[in-house]
């Protein structure tokens, strides 16, 4: 599976760092911080990489901000719950619903189920999660001027686009 991800800033990387100490319950402690804007299943790579290519064609930087960190008590995979640091960013979110039109959505993920945000941990408690997610945290912004296509099965980069694309 590849996704067409968001790079973070180093100082997302930092704040995650920063919550350790509140994550340290939890089965999984993500140490790789990103934030998804499309999901792309069953798909060969050269191909994707040209229709992304074209797709993106026009597409300017934007911004995004982490506010704060929230929780889903019950994440449509995996194990719950998914702790994480909740991103805004119309740009985004406008960029998602264009690519999920003209590439179909992942059900229970996105479309309508979209959620901009950086995964910091899963599988713990309910009240782990209520207790990280009472912290306070600065926000974070950034300029988004790249997008990165992921491959999951190497768990690397495949692929790069600058923006403007």
């Amino acid at each position: 599976m590849y996704s067409l991800n968001v790079p973070v800033p180093g100082r997302v990387a930092r704040l995650a760092s920063d919550l350790f100490p509140y994550l340290a319950p939890f089965d999984r402690v993500r140490d790789r911080h990103t934030l998804v804007c499309k999901r792309f299943e069953d798909t060969e790579f050269d191909r994707l990489h040209e229709q992304l290519r074209r797709a993106l064609a026009g597409q300017p930087a934007f911004e995004a901000r982490v506010t704060d960190i929230r929780f889903f008590e019950a994440p449509p995979r995996g194990a719950a719950p998914v702790v994480y640091l909740a991103v805004e960013s119309p740009g985004l979110a406008d960029l998602h619903r264009a690519l999920t039109d003209e590439f179909g959505a992942v059900d229970g993920l996105e479309g309508d189920d979209y959620v901009p945000h950086v995964t910091l941990a899963r599988g713990g408690s309910l009240a782990d999660a209520r207790a990280v997610a009472s912290q306070s945290i600065e926000p974070v912004e950034w300029t988004v001027s790249q997008l990165d296509i992921y491959d999951s099965s190497f768990r690397e980069t495949a692929a790069s686009i600058s923006l403007p694309a």
